[in-house]
């Protein structure tokens, strides 16, 4: 069944293979998920089994980088058909990812969460991003840019990509693949776009602050709860000022976790994001 089942993917090639390899000597079958060529600048095969299969699997090979282990759920959308993309070498922005970090989402564990890293570096686009897409919000002090993708928050920083609320394995490779067309296009383009340095706090700070207590004690130095979100998304302040949800047996503590993944979906420093 669905529910019984993990899947895992691995930063590059290499290792998948080499867990096909590990696999294949103790005699153990898996699922796999194998990405179109449209995908091959984004994704790397994933593997699907059960979890005593993965016991079995870690116990003969622990040196394996796997990225990590979900809940395994039927794709409910197509991979694009179609030849490789080209790599993006003369661009230097977005050449090739690797999924390093894959998990639950802490506030809904249907959804998934990653880190991938890039080939390439996309410091010097991240300005004409913030110009095309009018919803993100960019810090040029952190070199990050957020954004959201409808449901999925993203977060670029220069060498890597974090991604929170994808669906499924599939759905978090089609999400990084929108996200490398969308760089690619924007460098072709740049000549006819006007960078934008501009940081718009608004809409980043209102996710920060439906997840903050509301209750405006002004413990942590900021007069409302509302200030304190918008000095958490500045990096003015650090998420953890707010006692009432950091302290120890803090009233407020379960809006901890959540609060520390939107923290971490939109690339603020200094979050955890494992």
């Amino acid at each position: 069944m669905e529910a019984d089942l993990l899947v895992t993917t691995f930063p590059t090639m290499t290792e998948f293979q080499r867990a096909l390899t590990a696999l294949n000597a103790i005699g153990v079958a898996c699922g796999r998920i194998d990405p179109t060529p449209a995908l091959s600048l984004v994704a790397v095969p994933a593997i699907v089994m059960g979890r005593e299969e993965r016991s079995a699997l870690e116990s003969a090979a622990p040196d394996i980088a796997f990225s990590g282990w979900v809940d395994y759920h039927i794709p409910k959308v197509a991979m694009p058909d179609g030849p490789a993309p080209e790599d993006a070498a003369q661009s230097g922005c977005f050449r090739r990812a690797g999924i390093m970090v894959l998990g639950p989402c802490v506030a809904d564990d249907k959804k998934i969460r990653l880190i991938a890293h890039l080939e390439g570096e996309l410091n010097p686009l991240l300005p004409y991003l913030n110009a095309v897409l009018p919803h993100a919000s960019y810090t040029p002090k952190a070199e990050t840019l957020t954004f959201m993708d409808g449901y999925r928050m993203i977060a670029l920083f220069p060498r890597r990509i974090t991604i929170a609320k994808a669906d499924e394995i599939v759905d978090a490779w089609l999400t990084l693949e929108r996200i490398r067309f969308l760089a690619e296009q924007t460098w072709r383009d740049r000549d006819r776009i006007a960078p934008s340095f501009e940081t718009r706090k608004k809409p980043p700070a209102l996710e920060i602050f439906k997840r903050l207590p509301g209750t405006n004690c002004a413990r942590c130095g900021t007069p409302t709860c509302l200030a304190l979100a918008m000095h958490i998304w500045t990096g003015e302040t650090a998420v953890r000022r707010c006692l009432p949800v950091f302290e120890e047996g803090g009233t407020f503590s379960h809006l901890r976790e959540p609060l520390l993944e939107i923290c971490a979906g939109m690339g603020i420093t200094g979050v955890d994001y494992r």
